[in-house]
């Protein structure tokens, strides 16, 4: 299963925070840009229940995220 994860952050944080995507296992791309979100991420698991652990228990609490917005691919 693949997502792209937006991931909007507190001002001054989109280096630091796009960092520590990248060390997540399950992220596989990390992008930070322009205007919003700040960050896109790009996550592939093998299960729903491996994403929501993902983005709900690791991504949202990582220091300086405000808020994620995930969108799932189809197949």
């Amino acid at each position: 299963m693949r997502a792209y994860v937006f991931v909007n952050v507190k001002a001054g944080k989109t280096k630091e925070v796009a960092a520590r995507l990248r060390e997540l296992e399950g992220v596989t791309a990390v992008d930070p840009c322009w205007g919003t979100p700040d960050i896109i991420a790009v996550v592939s698991v093998k299960t729903e229940r491996a994403l929501n652990d993902l983005v709900l228990n690791r991504m949202q609490k990582l220091p300086g995220v405000e808020h994620t917005d995930t969108h799932i691919t189809l197949d």
